[in-house]
């Protein structure tokens, strides 16, 4: 052995190329490998190595490639380990994709459309009574809009403050009356409101006249639409207090007629059946 060995270590003969990986270390219970051969237990085990060849680490043992990786971990542990993960994330994906209803998916939120509210297509005209209920009475009611303005004389008659009959078109034929009256108490606007109701028109239709429950073809046009049920009745709210009632009717004619009572004033209005609840509902007082 050459004074420069180290104990321990391999010495390697003139020529040879030292090996650039740390030796494998040696195991426990033997003694380390020389030139020519492998001293105490593993000398007479298998064939010795060259002297020019390089000793190989033992598997398992080393850093190297053919060792696993650093720290003694095998090189599979860390791709398993990976692998696992990404089983494991996709488990839970197909789990929260299941628990939302497969490939149907949720089922869609029910939407309703609303259309636009209607609005003249002319301007209205000027009323000549000034006073705050005059003042209070609207000018335009849905598509339709003042056309004209005149003391109602019959319900003046019948003990009215002051009573009018407006006349509203919609500038294309279509046409909608209201009668307004102003009473001195609650109760003479009840009894008003009492004999309008009882007048209401309670025959049949006319025969070819559309009705409140006629439903109409499917190429008809969109005013012919199902018309709502008739007759209506109910309370007249203001501000969640009870100031009077309603009815609405079909007049059989193609028009519908809406009475009501609000504290102490009262109202007659008529229109085209289409429209006689949405101007009824349209009209504010």
């Amino acid at each position: 052995m050459s004074d420069t060995g180290r104990p321990g270590q391999p010495e390697w003969l003139p020529g040879a190329t030292a090996p650039t990986h740390r030796p494998a270390a040696t195991p426990q219970g033997a003694t380390a490998p020389v030139a020519g051969g492998w001293a105490g237990q593993a000398g007479t085990q298998g064939a010795a190595p060259s002297a020019t060849e390089p000793a190989r680490a033992t598997p398992g043992d080393g850093d190297g490639p053919d060792g696993g990786a650093p720290g003694g971990r095998p090189a599979w542990v860390l791709p398993v380990a990976i692998g696992a993960a990404v089983l494991v994330v996709v488990g839970v994906v197909v789990g929260i994709l299941v628990a939302r209803g497969g490939d149907d998916g949720p089922a869609p939120a029910a939407s309703t459309v609303v259309l636009p509210v209607p609005t003249p297509a002319v301007e209205p005209a000027a009323r000549a009574a000034t006073t705050a209920f005059a003042s209070a009475l609207p000018t335009t009611v849905l598509q339709y809009a003042l056309e004209a303005s005149q003391d109602d004389a019959e319900w003046l008659g019948a003990g009215a403050l002051e009573a009018y009959t407006e006349t509203f078109t919609d500038g294309d034929g279509g046409t909608l009356t209201v009668r307004a009256a102003q009473l001195e108490t609650t109760q003479e606007a009840t009894a008003l409101l009492q004999g309008l109701t009882a007048a209401l028109p309670v025959a049949a239709p006319d025969a070819g006249a559309p009705t409140s429950t006629q439903t109409a073809d499917a190429d008809a046009d969109a005013d012919a639409d199902a018309q709502v049920e008739l007759p209506q009745s109910g309370d007249v709210e203001v501000g969640g207090a009870v100031v009077g009632t309603y009815t609405v009717v079909d007049a059989g004619d193609g028009t519908g007629v809406a009475v009501w009572q609000n504290g102490t004033a009262v109202f007659q209005l008529t229109a085209p059946l289409a429209d006689v609840v949405d101007a009824y509902s349209a009209y504010g007082l």
